[in-house]
């Protein structure tokens, strides 16, 4: 069952792990619930911190995140950005650097 069309619902990242040491779980939550509070569903992991074989580990739920999406949730810029790693999502262009006036 779909969220009722007045929730914002949101696919992010929640953070776990220790200080230094990050871990996220990626989670379907809905707007204004707190960043690592409740949420609706866990849809996947993401461990930033790359192994001894220097791989980052990604696991996704693809199944759920494609039914959350079509239930109208949107991912944030982050989890867009992994999903499009994924192969979920459309990959997203890198944007280029805009030179500061400031600094010339």
């Amino acid at each position: 069952l779909c969220p009722p069309p007045t929730m914002v619902v949101r696919i992010r990242l929640a953070r776990f792990g220790s200080p230094h040491r990050p871990f996220y779980r990626i989670t379907v939550a809905e707007a204004r619930f707190p960043r690592d509070g409740r949420f609706i569903e866990h849809v996947g992991t993401y461990n930033p911190v790359p192994g001894k074989d220097g791989i980052k580990e990604v696991r996704i739920k693809n199944d759920r995140i494609r039914y959350w999406m079509q239930c109208g949730a949107q991912p944030t810029k982050r989890v867009g950005w992994l999903l499009g790693k994924a192969g979920i999502l459309p990959a997203l262009p890198r944007p280029k650097p805009v030179a500061n006036p400031k600094w010339g």
